[in-house]
């Protein structure tokens, strides 16, 4: 019996790719089992699910770091997760690992972040109950919200490198390595996500004005060079280098990159992610979180237009009840983009005129 196209490219990456690179064949599964695919690998299915989904699209209008941006250049959470799929798919081919399972973790990062960034999600944490992050969201989101409830059923190494892409202010590559996602692909993404960020989280703050090349310090334009590219090349080239050299099944950085990346990080954040004309919209767009978190709490979300959540919900009764409430609310908020959020603040708490008919 002829083998199907997808045989065909299992049988191709047996050949081609790592010893240390994961295996579409060897996927450990999905939640519910599925018949494969004749043309794609599982992974290519996982990438096309995502990027066919509705929480994938409502990227486009989620912020990166500058709320809701009028400029037609500025990042925002889909073009950031875009460049960190390059950056990503970049170093698995030159690693010769699983480029389609880098692709699907990359593009599945960030699902589950909120309006207006991280004011929002630092907002939700503190609003729910237990808590919330948007890794952990993300996870939700392709197990369970998307696809009208049913979930996108991923495979499981998709899954763990959506929930470990995370380092907030952490190490990029920690000696612990419960830290990290089990494969190398997970992890290239986590390193991507960084390398993706603080340049054109930079490259933003210029066009901006709120940074100048002459700004950034000498000994990191030493390293990385003065523009984007150059400094997204020099990273990328280190990495690869490191880990050819090690060839040790982990990942790499040299020393000196590696500090010279987080240097980078600290600048960031001392000069655009804490600057007091960023942070004070972040303050502006907690509080918008807020109050419509504690509006639906009461009152109905809204179904056919806007005007429908202004109906006042029956009474909790229970805890359960009450805890039910927390994470619907939770998950209708996080969904949201900037503009929807912000029309919607607006429905609710902004008075109208009043007209005479």
């Amino acid at each position: 019996m002829d083998s199907t196209i997808r045989e065909q490219q299992e049988a191709l990456e047996l050949q081609t790719l790592s010893p240390h690179a994961c295996l579409s064949r060897r996927s450990r599964g999905r939640m519910i089992a599925e018949e494969p695919c004749h043309l794609r690998t599982a992974f290519q299915r996982d990438r096309d699910r995502i990027i066919h989904s509705k929480t994938f699209r409502r990227l486009k209008h989620k912020t990166q770091v500058f709320l809701a941006p009028a400029g037609d250049h500025y990042r925002t959470r889909l073009t950031h997760v875009l460049e960190v799929s390059q950056i990503a798919r970049t170093m698995a081919v030159c690693l010769r690992l699983n480029e389609y399972l880098t692709e699907a973790i990359a593009l599945g990062h960030d699902l589950g972040h909120t309006p207006f960034g991280h004011a929002g999600e630092f907002s939700l944490n503190l609003l729910h109950p237990k808590g919330f992050k948007h890794f952990r969201q993300s996870l939700r989101i392709v197990d369970f919200l998307e696809n009208d409830g049913q979930g996108l059923n991923l495979s499981w190494e998709v899954r763990n490198g959506i929930l470990k892409h995370s380092k907030g202010y952490g190490e990029i590559l920690p000696d612990d390595t419960s830290e990290l996602a089990v494969t190398l692909e997970g992890q290239l993404v986590r390193v991507a996500d960084i390398m993706a960020y603080v340049n054109h989280d930079m490259d933003d703050a210029l066009r901006g004005g709120m940074l100048h090349n002459d700004d950034l310090p000498a000994h990191l334009r030493t390293v990385l060079g003065d523009r984007s590219s150059q400094r997204i090349n020099a990273m990328v080239g280190d990495l690869v280098a490191t880990t050819v050299a090690r060839d040790d099944g982990r990942l790499h950085l040299s020393e000196q990159m590696n500090e010279t990346i987080n240097d980078l990080r600290a600048f960031l954040y001392d000069n655009v992610y804490r600057n007091c004309r960023v942070h004070g919209e972040f303050e502006k767009a907690q509080r918008i979180i807020r109050d419509l978190y504690g509006f639906f709490l009461d009152h109905e979300f809204p179904d056919d237009g806007i005007g429908s959540c202004c109906r006042r919900r029956n009474p909790v009764e229970s805890v359960e009840e009450e805890q039910a409430r927390h994470r619907q609310v939770c998950d209708f908020i996080a969904g949201m983009t900037d503009r929807y959020a912000l029309t919607l603040y607006s429905q609710i708490f902004v008075p109208k005129p009043w007209s005479v008919l």
